[in-house]
């Protein structure tokens, strides 16, 4: 198995982590906490990552579920986290064993895979966009009318902050890698055939929708691509947000520029 990452901006300047070993391939997409709290997105970002990969190793067969479960467990206790008050994170992991290859989505990253045909699959997990919050469907009409980010717009990014911790880790709501270890048990999850599968590229929203968006998503390409081919296609679309979109009009999203990661991975 031959996995190459990219991100921009660099870890120390971003919220996303990408990790990596001989079987595995990690993405993570880290969101502030909803109220102020002593430990920082980048750390819990960076002790999720860690607990995940020794997991993993300690742990080969285990369902991928109870993997995350136990991660997000030993990182909570670690950093003296507790639900509703601590930082949360995406998490998009990939395993691969001796005759399947084992996939997991919690929250928005999503991974992309296939074989030597054209055809694509895709496991994502979109509870979160399908919540019906009216504030999401108001902020993205105002990017799109051309109103940019102005302090209207962070008004209703912060309401529609307000009503997604209402539904966080909740029935009904969306899951996300936080400090309730049950959370993980609601991952979407598949496991696939090895000749089923020959590639995947795993990918935090921040760099799969301008990449869609600027039809540069040629996964079956990226995932066998270089380190730098893959930094230099994430710089594009950072470059095109901040030159040729600041105001969010041609993509409605919720910032100029977000993190980017990438995991590309050949089986």
């Amino acid at each position: 198995m031959r996995t190459v990452t990219a991100q921009t901006p660099r870890s120390s300047e971003s919220q996303d982590r990408v990790a990596a070993s001989e079987n595995m391939a990690l993405v993570l997409d880290g969101a502030s906490a909803f109220e102020p709290v002593d430990v920082s997105t980048g750390l819990y970002v960076d002790h999720l990552a860690a607990a995940i990969k020794t997991r993993l190793e300690q742990e080969q067969d285990v369902d991928l579920r109870t993997v995350v479960a136990g991660a997000i467990r030993d990182t909570a206790n670690r950093l003296g986290l507790h639900p509703g008050n601590s930082p949360s994170s995406t998490v998009s992991l990939l395993r691969a064993r001796e005759r399947h290859i084992d996939l997991l989505c919690l929250g928005d990253s999503a991974i992309y895979y296939g074989a030597d045909s054209d055809e694509v699959s895709m496991l994502a997990d979109t509870r979160m966009s399908k919540l019906g919050i009216p504030e999401h469907q108001a902020y993205r009409e105002r990017v799109a009318a051309g109103y940019g980010y102005d302090s209207r717009q962070r008004e209703l990014l912060a309401a529609l902050q307000r009503e997604q911790r209402k539904r966080r880790n909740r029935p009904g709501g969306y899951w996300i890698a936080e400090a309730d270890p049950d959370a993980a048990f609601e991952a979407m999850v598949e496991t696939v055939p090895r000749k089923e599968i020959s590639w995947a590229v795993l990918a935090t929203d921040g760099a799969y929708s301008p990449m869609l968006h600027l039809g540069l998503a040629n996964w079956a390409h990226l995932a066998h691509g270089s380190e730098a081919e893959l930094g230099n296609l994430l710089d594009i679309c950072a470059a095109w947000e901040k030159r040729d979109d600041p105001n969010g009009r041609a993509l409605p999203r919720a910032k100029v520029s977000d993190d980017k990661a990438l995991a590309a991975v050949v089986l």
